[in-house]
């Protein structure tokens, strides 16, 4: 196995499955599943998962909400999102911790760095939840964060498609897949792999980042035993 400790990132739009909003209870079961494959595997499991499928803090202001306060409701999302799955983890016997930004000690842990390395050396998977704590963050920014805290070996960016394109495979037939990307590549053809806070984050601690499909079953573990899957962005 390539890959001992690794942070999932996950977007909260994944777990809607088919629906329009909210939490589809098979798209949360698919992830538990693939993520049980993982630590089967013996991998260190963290994950960091976005709020967009209940509520997105920078469409707020749209709707006359302040940035901040907008922001905020956007982190308690993730944490509704981090329990699902939790809750899902669990059912499958996988001890699962959740850990949030934001102190919620009746339903999470806080995060302190030492007691979530632990838990990993344990083998129990790690949530975390709420972002960095802070407005104006995405959790992109947060899955990098914690990823270089926990000194993971990588990032794996779960998404619908199964890679970096040049453009959006969905709307142009003749855009080019790349198996692997430096981030120098990534910024100069302006490609959108994650927010530039996040991204920047991650080259700056040389910290790889794999985007693949994670909707395929076993595609996880895949990823895990160094199989050609996705796309590799590295230094």
């Amino acid at each position: 196995m390539k890959y001992k400790r690794i942070l999932l990132k996950l977007s909260g739009e994944s777990l809607m499955g088919d629906q329009q909003f909210g939490i589809e209870q098979k798209a949360v079961l698919h992830y538990a599943e693939e993520i049980r494959s993982a630590v089967a595997s013996k991998a260190e499991v963290a994950i960091v998962i976005g709020g967009g499928n209940i509520f997105r803090g920078i469409q707020a202001t749209a709707n006359g909400i302040d940035r901040v306060q907008g922001d905020y409701m956007g982190m308690l999302a993730t944490i509704i999102n981090s329990m699902a799955l939790q809750a899902s983890l669990e059912k499958l016997g996988i001890p699962t911790r959740l850990m949030s930004a934001i102190e919620m000690k009746e339903i999470c842990e806080p995060f302190i760095r030492r007691r979530a390395v632990r838990h990993l050396e344990k083998g129990r998977v790690v949530i975390f939840g709420a972002g960095t704590g802070n407005p104006y963050f995405t959790t992109d920014t947060a899955a990098s964060l914690r990823a270089i805290e926990i000194e993971a070996d990588v990032i794996l960016k779960g998404t619908r498609v199964d890679g970096i394109y040049s453009a959006d495979p969905e709307k142009d037939k003749n855009a080019k897949r790349y198996d692997t990307i430096t981030f120098d590549e990534v910024y100069n053809q302006g490609l959108q792999v994650m927010d530039l806070t996040a991204f920047t984050l991650c080259k700056e601690n040389k910290l790889p980042i794999i985007v693949f499909d994670i909707n395929k079953k076993g595609n996880l573990k895949r990823v895990l035993e160094d199989e050609k899957i996705g796309t590799l962005v590295e230094n």
